[in-house]
């Protein structure tokens, strides 16, 4: 019990920013989580991925470029795990996913370039799926970040036993009082709505830099020194009562293969480049429309 609560608490205090957020914010210049996530991944075999999945990744911005297409995708490759590319697209609701899903099928020349694409693209994977997440915000802790600016993503997945989500609501609530007192710390928890992965609930972190996370596991030492006997016990039960397993993985931001605002590329031309703007129909949501 005490090794999974402290792997629990590894999970949230490398939680330093906010989750997959593609709206974005203008007011303060921060990106917002999205209502709804769709996350598409790819499987890619050895020996195809870097260089030669990133030329033909430009083959879907370019189409979306074309099209001038006004929803965002953001491209993430893992560094942990299977050989993946994940492509994350948010909407406001489902009602704007399936508008958007719709619109991309009417499109003749987008439907031609992504046909094309698929049939090179399909070529290097090994497996592909897709899910549908909804935001919980009742589980997030300060959503909102400076996302042009981040280089990677950490992915904490929690498989919930059936059952026991209120046990799982209960523990994620007693990590949030806990960090809400710690500047600058921030998360944005999302659980499946659609797709295979189950019962899991999926917390996404933005890093600048790798030096964040050496920061983040000290802290989270300290932070788990202040919470208390009683407080640590309670966390341990729950631990033990409501998760079937939990993983977290790395994952770095990939320009080449995204099609974002173009605020994002304003923000940080050196990285996003001046070409990766605008935006584009969440990739895979519209390539799974065009075949049902």
């Amino acid at each position: 019990m005490q090794r999974l609560t402290s792997f629990m608490l590894g999970l949230f205090l490398l939680l330093g920013g906010l989750a997959v957020a593609l709206a974005q914010d203008k007011t303060e210049g921060l990106s917002q989580p999205p209502k709804v996530l769709v996350i598409a991944r790819e499987f890619v075999k050895p020996g195809k991925a870097g260089m030669i999945h990133h030329r033909s990744e430009t083959a879907f911005v370019q189409a979306f470029a074309t099209a001038k297409w006004p929803t965002h995708y953001l491209a993430i490759n893992s560094m942990s795990g299977k050989p993946r590319s994940l492509f994350l697209t948010g909407y406001d609701s489902f009602e704007a996913m399936e508008k958007d899903n719709k619109a991309a099928e009417k499109n003749a020349g987008l439907s031609a370039a992504l046909d094309r694409a698929s049939l090179n693209d399909g070529e290097l994977l090994s497996d592909f799926d897709q899910g549908v997440f909804v935001y919980r915000e009742d589980l997030s802790l300060n959503p909102a970040a400076d996302l042009p600016h981040m280089r990677y993503f950490e992915l904490s997945a929690f498989r919930v036993k059936p059952g026991h989500e209120k046990d799982f609501e209960e523990l994620a609530k007693i990590y949030i009082n806990a960090y809400s007192k710690v500047p600058d710390t921030h998360w944005a928890t999302y659980e499946v709505a659609y797709g295979s992965l189950g019962n899991t609930v999926i917390v996404f972190s933005p890093l600048k830099t790798a030096s964040e996370i050496d920061h983040n596991f000290v802290q989270g030492k300290q932070i788990e020194e202040t919470m208390g006997e009683d407080t640590m016990k309670r966390a341990h039960e729950l631990s033990a009562a409501c998760l079937e397993s939990t993983q977290t993985n790395l994952f770095s931001f990939e320009p080449k293969m995204s099609y974002v605002p173009s605020e994002w590329a304003k923000a940080d031309p050196t990285f996003w480049g001046q070409k990766t703007v605008m935006a584009a129909v969440p990739k895979k949501a519209a390539e799974t429309a065009k075949k049902q």
